[in-house]
Protein backbone atom coordinates (compact mmCIF):
# COMPACT_ATOMS: atom_id res chain seq x y z
CA UNK A 1 0.00 0.00 0.00
CA UNK A 2 0.98 3.49 -0.85
CA UNK A 3 2.23 5.99 1.61
CA UNK A 4 -0.93 8.54 2.72
CA UNK A 5 -1.76 11.23 0.34
CA UNK A 6 -0.50 13.74 2.69
CA UNK A 7 -0.60 17.16 -0.05
CA UNK A 8 -3.99 18.24 -0.93
CA UNK A 9 -4.47 20.40 -3.63
CA UNK A 10 -5.76 23.98 -2.35
CA UNK A 11 -9.40 23.82 -2.13
CA UNK A 12 -9.73 20.08 -1.73
CA UNK A 13 -10.08 19.91 1.88
CA UNK A 14 -13.36 22.31 1.99
CA UNK A 15 -15.01 19.87 -0.39
CA UNK A 16 -14.22 16.86 1.75
CA UNK A 17 -15.60 18.35 4.71
CA UNK A 18 -18.55 19.59 2.98
CA UNK A 19 -19.72 16.02 1.20
CA UNK A 20 -18.67 14.28 4.58
CA UNK A 21 -21.27 16.42 6.79
CA UNK A 22 -23.59 16.09 4.17
CA UNK A 23 -24.75 13.06 5.76
CA UNK A 24 -25.04 14.75 9.45
CA UNK A 25 -23.46 16.85 11.96
CA UNK A 26 -19.91 15.27 13.32
CA UNK A 27 -17.24 16.37 15.47
CA UNK A 28 -14.04 17.58 13.70
CA UNK A 29 -12.12 13.88 15.18
CA UNK A 30 -15.50 11.88 13.40
CA UNK A 31 -14.80 14.39 10.35
CA UNK A 32 -10.99 13.18 9.64
CA UNK A 33 -11.95 9.67 10.32
CA UNK A 34 -14.69 9.37 7.73
CA UNK A 35 -12.52 10.75 5.31
CA UNK A 36 -9.66 8.70 6.00
CA UNK A 37 -12.23 5.59 6.23
CA UNK A 38 -13.74 6.72 2.71
CA UNK A 39 -10.42 6.82 1.18
CA UNK A 40 -9.06 3.50 2.21
CA UNK A 41 -6.39 5.42 4.39
CA UNK A 42 -4.74 7.01 1.26
CA UNK A 43 -6.25 11.14 3.08
CA UNK A 44 -5.16 12.00 6.50
CA UNK A 45 -6.39 15.47 7.58
CA UNK A 46 -4.02 16.89 9.97
CA UNK A 47 -5.79 18.37 13.17
CA UNK A 48 -3.99 22.13 12.47
CA UNK A 49 -5.50 21.86 8.78
CA UNK A 50 -9.16 20.77 9.64
CA UNK A 51 -9.69 22.98 12.78
CA UNK A 52 -8.62 26.12 10.37
CA UNK A 53 -10.55 24.53 7.61
CA UNK A 54 -14.17 24.34 10.02
CA UNK A 55 -13.44 27.72 11.32
CA UNK A 56 -12.74 29.35 7.80
CA UNK A 57 -16.06 27.37 6.64
CA UNK A 58 -18.32 29.10 9.53
CA UNK A 59 -17.03 32.46 9.20
CA UNK A 60 -17.97 31.96 5.73
CA UNK A 61 -21.57 30.79 6.42
CA UNK A 62 -21.44 26.98 4.90
CA UNK A 63 -21.34 25.48 8.63
CA UNK A 64 -22.84 26.26 12.15
CA UNK A 65 -21.65 24.48 15.40
CA UNK A 66 -22.75 23.64 18.45
CA UNK A 67 -21.11 22.04 21.55
CA UNK A 68 -22.36 18.27 22.49
CA UNK A 69 -20.68 15.34 23.84
CA UNK A 70 -18.80 12.48 21.43
CA UNK A 71 -19.45 8.88 21.10
CA UNK A 72 -16.36 8.70 24.27
CA UNK A 73 -18.27 10.98 26.87
CA UNK A 74 -16.29 13.95 26.26
CA UNK A 75 -17.17 17.69 25.15
CA UNK A 76 -16.78 18.04 21.49
CA UNK A 77 -17.97 20.40 19.12
CA UNK A 78 -19.92 19.48 16.15
CA UNK A 79 -20.23 20.87 13.05
CA UNK A 80 -22.87 20.83 10.34
CA UNK A 81 -24.29 22.08 6.93
CA UNK A 82 -25.86 25.44 6.30
CA UNK A 83 -27.76 26.22 3.42
CA UNK A 84 -25.11 28.67 2.01
CA UNK A 85 -22.69 24.91 2.51
CA UNK A 86 -25.40 22.55 0.62
CA UNK A 87 -24.95 25.03 -2.42
CA UNK A 88 -21.46 25.43 -2.01
CA UNK A 89 -21.24 21.90 -2.12
CA UNK A 90 -23.22 21.42 -5.40
CA UNK A 91 -20.96 24.39 -6.54
CA UNK A 92 -17.50 22.58 -5.85
CA UNK A 93 -18.84 19.19 -6.46
CA UNK A 94 -19.84 20.62 -10.43
CA UNK A 95 -16.34 22.25 -10.32
CA UNK A 96 -14.03 19.40 -8.98
CA UNK A 97 -16.35 16.80 -11.54
CA UNK A 98 -14.87 19.46 -15.00
CA UNK A 99 -11.58 19.87 -13.06
CA UNK A 100 -10.89 15.68 -13.00
CA UNK A 101 -12.51 15.12 -16.37
CA UNK A 102 -9.77 17.59 -17.93
CA UNK A 103 -6.66 15.78 -15.94
CA UNK A 104 -8.24 12.53 -17.09
CA UNK A 105 -7.92 13.73 -20.71
CA UNK A 106 -4.06 14.72 -19.90
CA UNK A 107 -3.22 11.34 -18.27
CA UNK A 108 -5.55 9.08 -20.86
CA UNK A 109 -5.42 10.93 -24.06
CA UNK A 110 -7.79 9.45 -26.74
CA UNK A 111 -5.94 6.55 -29.14
CA UNK A 112 -3.08 6.94 -26.72
CA UNK A 113 -1.66 3.32 -25.74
Amino acid sequence: MSEPLRQLLRGTLHILILRTLAGGPLHGYAIAGRIAERTEGELEIEDGALYQALHRMEERGWLDSEWGHAENGKRARFYRLTKEGRERLKVETASWVRYASAVSKVLHPAGAV
